[in-house]
């Protein structure tokens, strides 16, 4: 990157393109977006000290955001501490949660993924067409490919999204779990999760 470039780009247009970014960036985006404004090579290496610079000036505490690394970018949020606060707000806003059905799904498909649907019916023990059109709506999941098997029926894996919305940068970050069982299984598929699933629907 030459030098009048290197002048020309501040912390400030780093944090403006963060600021305005509705979901985490990379440092390749970043990288990107500054070569589109400035019509020159910009490298991803460049723009790593500027993070960091951000990263420490809203670490301190006259600042009730900081920027963090999520879902493989770097985004604006909350601190911790301010958490009772937002979930108060939030609490009156009528965001849609998960609902159990949802997450069960979820959790398999994140944990056994690439995964088909029969693969995720045979676990909870009751169909999931529902289920699974929910989260492909909400970006939590996408199709990862086609298995090998007859018919060659879809597979599915996490999305961004997901990472994101669990704050986590790779599936490795996920608490480890114990391999499913027949006993587990069979617990999903309760009588209590099909009439959830029924009422979803």
């Amino acid at each position: 990157m030459g030098l009048f470039l290197f002048m020309a780009i501040t912390l400030q247009h780093i944090e403006a393109i963060i600021f305005s970014a509705e979901t985490p960036l990379s440092i390749n985006e970043i990288s990107e977006c500054l070569k589109l404004a400035f019509e020159q090579e910009v490298l991803p290496q460049s723009v790593e000290p500027f993070i960091e610079q951000l990263q420490a000036k809203y670490a301190d505490d006259s600042f009730a955001f900081e920027l963090i690394k999520s879902g493989g970018g770097y985004q604006f949020l909350t601190k911790k501490k301010y958490a009772p606060l937002i979930a108060n707000y939030l609490s009156h806003k009528s965001k849609r949660k998960l609902s159990t059905a949802a997450m069960e799904v979820l959790s398999i498909i994140a944990y056994k993924q690439p995964v088909t649907k029969l693969e995720v019916e045979q676990i909870r023990g009751v169909n999931c067409d529902y289920t699974i059109h929910r989260l492909l709506e909400k970006d939590l999941i996408a199709v990862a490919g086609r298995a090998d098997s007859i018919g060659r029926p879809l597979l599915y894996g996490t999305s961004a999204t997901f990472m994101d919305y669990f704050g986590i940068n790779s599936v490795n970050e996920l608490p480890k779990l114990k391999e499913f069982t027949p006993d587990s299984a069979s617990e999903i598929g309760e009588t209590s999760d099909i009439e959830i699933e029924n009422n979803e629907a």
